[in-house]
């Protein structure tokens, strides 16, 4: 059985980046790890990937021979992919991996609220089992509203995708200990959320608190695993819960060593 890791997220949350740093934490583990790059309007990647659409379709490429501009280009890219969605699955599933890592196009848009980019990903992970990670990005969440819409948003690629999921909160290395913790006790105690929703005007203007007190348990229900793909901090978590939901909580079984965690 293969473990799929798929990483989503906004434009620039940090998908490539912790595609990097986890493949390279689950290794030292002595996993055998593979990546997927589904970008194929990557100009540049920190890792090698094993499985890289580029090869199949470059966006660039598609927008000088289409006439297209970079937006339009990337969605035609999205729907060329299912062109060849038979050769690029038989590459996939042909990796000896413990994991397979999938890295996602930057904007989210394109490949998640199209048709092409479920049916990439549902195909891409049909022999194994799949965990998407969506990142929120801490920075953007310093303000209640911004944390807010990052789980509004969170909730509806769940709904869209139709997969186990976990949230995780990408760059605390950029933000105060304490607005992290702060991040986490919103998810533990709503009440105290909707109160510095409240305090921003635009929030008022829009929202009421009984709104809130109606969407919150659900937007909450997500675990929420703050890391940093710079320190490598809260891997060991996000390790565990990814085990937790594709494993029942037993340490993938290879020849090879599971992480102490």
């Amino acid at each position: 059985m293969v473990y799929y890791i798929v990483v989503l997220g906004t434009a620039g949350s940090g998908k490539t980046h912790l595609t990097s740093t986890f493949q390279g934490w689950l290794e030292d583990f002595g996993f055998a790890v593979a990546t997927v790059n589904l970008d194929p309007a990557a100009e540049w990647l920190p890792y090698k990937p094993d499985v890289d659409v580029r090869e199949y379709v470059n966006a660039r490429e598609v927008m000088e021979k289409y006439n297209l501009g970079p937006n339009g280009a990337l969605i035609a890219s999205a729907d060329l992919l299912v062109t060849k969605l038979n050769e690029i699955y038989d590459e996939v599933s042909a990796l000896r991996a413990n994991y397979v890592v999938i890295d996602t196009p930057g904007q989210l848009e394109v490949f998640a609220f199209r048709e092409s980019g479920p049916l990439i990903l549902n195909t891409l992970t049909s022999d194994g089992k799949t965990v998407v990670l969506f990142l929120i990005d801490a920075v953007f969440s310093m303000r209640a509203s911004g944390f807010l819409s990052a789980l509004l948003l969170a909730s509806s690629i769940n709904v869209r995708l139709g997969k186990s999921q976990v949230n995780v909160l990408t760059k605390i290395d950029l933000i105060e200990k304490e607005r992290v913790e702060k991040l986490i006790e919103y998810m533990e105690n709503y009440d105290e959320l909707i109160t510095d929703l409240l305090s921003e005007r635009q929030v008022r203007i829009l929202w009421s608190t009984s709104d809130l007190e109606a969407i919150l348990p659900r937007l909450t229900a997500y675990e929420l695993i703050p890391v940093s793909s710079i320190t490598r901090e809260g891997f060991d978590n996000l390790y565990a819960i990814i085990q937790r939901i594709v494993a029942g909580g037993e340490d993938y079984y290879t020849e090879e060593p599971s992480p102490i965690l």
